[in-house]
């Protein structure tokens, strides 16, 4: 019976109450509490009740005596050491008892209520050796103080830990260089923080990287990042779509072991293979970008008799890249290299890629060349296709090629060929999408910088046109034989907008909405986009693994062995690639999306302009004019809007790390 003036004591939140009993009912109490506030309590969560009692009429007598009595306990609590009294405990042939047998065991006389109530706070205070439960006292056992011991061990191990570990990590985020030497732990917790980072899961490890953070004050938006970002292991703009992804960043010893085996051809060796046509004498010229190293194809034209002789030479990487091999295999695992404003992640060790198969001027290469006569009106008379050795005379960018484009006869010659290929593709119905390219300038990593690049000047135009007449001429050639291989396909647009090869730039990025999805396919089938019976790629070996496989295909043929690969080996290759190319899509995507929004980021809040693309009663799709990147809004009825209109939008939100862009009318 617990009646009122009685001291009671109960646990909330973790933590001992004294408080005294104003009213008693069947299960409640009414108490005033040692700070002064009244509240009320179940009697069942009332751990120990004091036998003496106490008026409550004076309000500052009560609340001084709690506060004695309170101080009392907590204070014989601290000098209760149980190990003693568990020892004589498990003696007993019980190991249930009352919580005033014990307290009376362990003070050798009978308790008065401030020692009872002090015994039991050092029973909840230390659980290793008794746990109370429904008014009783249980006595572990040895085997399981032994287990609690261990506990408890580990517990406090990982405190030190947690608390050392958090000690590290203000030191790095106030610019402190620290070593393995320094903190052995270092790389471990590291590798935390960057799983932490790139996963964010809720698995233990998580658990404890939150609580280092938690403990080092590091409670921002992207803690682990910004931590890595200052302990040197992570740029600031590092390309975590990447990292998030299982795309190989490095390549496998034995890869790298067998490229090291690898060398420069001569020439004869390259020529012992009497299939192969040394065409070595034919002025071959590379056209690309000012940057480019991984050279994979080169031109010739020439004029004979009245007729155009024009040559597109594709560097020969299956000579390196053995079919089923650890590079083909790597190369198969990556199905593309990967670029990126900041740099690539290329398909083949660099060994390759940049220096054996690619066609740097004056060196000798293996390769394909895709030889064409043509008459004045651009009529296809011949085509072959020959395994042939080269050797580039002239290494031209876009920009030199276009400087040149109206004095050098070889490029007004194929500048000629490529405006009369691309009127023939559109006659037959091809759909020329180009938008500008969007070139980042990152000299300046906090004003991130924005061109737009026209992707369809004649120089680059040029290339891509005869790029496209030797993927076609390779899949005729399949075709015609009835071979597989690995082909692209288009169906007819769902709705077709734009004709011919002057179109707005709204009405290109409005087209785009309504293209078909592509295949791919072991045999070949129209690709309507090109305005082409059949199509493939073969033209960028060192970057495509489609393109390597073609050519091992291709080679097999030439060489009179039949085909490499089966239909059977095709379709399973063409599951695997699109998969592959699906991955890496999406990492360029992520990538391409980071570095608008950190082009963006700087104008956050204001307006900009923005070009509608189309319109509909749930949504209407925008492309931003400065950088071509599309974002949705609902419709504003009282600002209604057309394909073609330019209007003024608002940046809402943009934060870069975490993926986010909202815009408003």
């Amino acid at each position: 019976m617990i009646s009122p003036g009685s001291i009671i004591e109960y646990i909330d939140n973790g933590n001992f109450h004294c408080a005294l009993v104003t009213e008693s009912s069947e299960r409640r109490l009414r108490l005033l509490g040692q700070g002064g506030r009244e509240s009320t309590l179940a009697k069942a969560r009332a751990l120990s009740v004091s036998s003496e009692r106490f008026p409550w009429d004076n309000r500052t007598t009560v609340l001084a005596l709690l506060k004695e009595r309170a101080e009392r306990r907590s204070s014989l609590a601290q000098e209760i050491t149980l190990d003693e009294l568990w020892e004589i405990a498990c003696a007993a042939d019980e190991d249930t008892f009352p919580p005033d047998f014990l307290a009376e065991l362990y003070f050798a006389e009978p308790p008065d209520d401030d020692e009872r109530a002090a015994f039991l706070r050092a029973i909840f205070a230390d659980p290793l050796y008794f746990k109370y439960r429904n008014g009783q006292i249980n006595v572990h056992s040895p085997e399981q103080v032994e287990q609690l011991r261990h506990q408890r061990e580990q517990e406090e191990a990982r405190a030190r830990q947690l608390e050392e570990a958090s000690q590290w990590l203000q030191r790095i985020m106030q610019g402190e260089t620290v070593s393995a030497a320094d903190w052995p732990d270092y790389p471990r917790i590291l590798a935390l923080l960057q799983d932490y980072a790139l996963e964010h899961s809720e698995d233990d490890a998580a658990e404890h990287v939150r609580n280092i953070l938690k403990k080092a004050g590091l409670t921002a938006p992207n803690a682990a990042f910004h931590v890595l970002v200052a302990a040197g292991v992570w740029e600031q703009d590092e390309n975590l779509s990447l990292l998030r992804s299982d795309h190989p960043r490095s390549f496998s010893e034995e890869s790298l072991a067998l490229v090291a085996t690898l060398r420069e051809r001569s020439v004869e060796e390259v020529l012992a293979d009497p299939g192969r046509q040394d065409l070595r004498h034919l002025k071959t010229i590379t056209i690309d970008s000012a940057g480019t190293r991984d050279y994979d194809d080169a031109l010739h034209v020439a004029m004979v008799d009245g007729q155009l002789q024009v040559g597109i030479h594709i560097t020969d990487v299956s000579w390196h890249v053995s079919p089923q091999g650890p590079l083909f295999l790597e190369a198969q695992e990556r199905a593309t290299s990967l670029y990126f404003p900041e740099g690539h992640v290329p398909m083949l060790p660099e060994k390759i890629s940049l220096d054996l198969c690619s066609l740097i001027r004056g060196h000798i290469r293996p390769a394909f060349s895709f030889l064409l006569t043509i008459n004045e009106a651009a009529e296809i008379l011949q085509t072959r296709i020959v395994p042939s050795v080269i050797s580039v005379q002239r290494q031209l960018s876009y920009q030199e090629a276009e400087a040149r484009m109206d004095r050098d006869p070889e490029l007004k010659l194929l500048n000629r060929l490529r405006l009369r290929l691309r009127q023939n593709r559109v006659d037959r119905g091809a759909l020329l999408l180009s938008l500008p390219d969007v070139h980042f300038n990152l000299s300046d990593r906090k004003n991130i910088g924005v061109e737009l690049l026209p992707v369809d000047t004649p120089a680059r135009n040029l290339v891509a046109e005869l790029m496209i007449q030797a993927n076609a001429m390779a899949a005729d050639y399949f075709a015609v034989r009835e071979l597989p291989g690995l082909f692209r396909s288009q169906p007819p647009p769902r709705r077709r907008i734009i004709e011919g090869a002057q179109n707005s730039c709204a009405d290109i990025a409005r087209q785009r909405q309504f293209l078909s999805r592509g295949e791919m396919t072991v045999h070949p089938k129209p690709h309507s986009g090109l305005g082409l019976n059949s199509y493939t790629t073969i033209t960028s070996p060192i970057r495509r693994f489609l393109d390597l496989v073609m050519q091992h295909q291709l080679a097999h043929v030439l060489a009179g062995k039949g085909m490499l690969f089966t239909a059977d080996q095709c379709k399973t290759m063409a599951g695997i690639l699109q998969q592959k190319l699906a991955r890496a899509a999406a990492i360029n995507q992520q990538r391409h999306r980071y570095w608008i929004l950190r082009y963006l980021e700087p104008q956050e809040g204001e307006r900009v302009k923005a070009m509608v693309v189309s319109s509909n009663p749930k949504r209407v799709s925008l492309l931003l004019s400065d950088c071509l990147y599309d974002v949705d809004l609902p419709p504003n009825p009282a600002f209604p809007v057309e394909a073609g209109d330019t209007v003024r939008i608002r940046l809402a939100r943009i934060r870069p790390l975490e993926n986010t862009l909202s815009v408003e009318w």
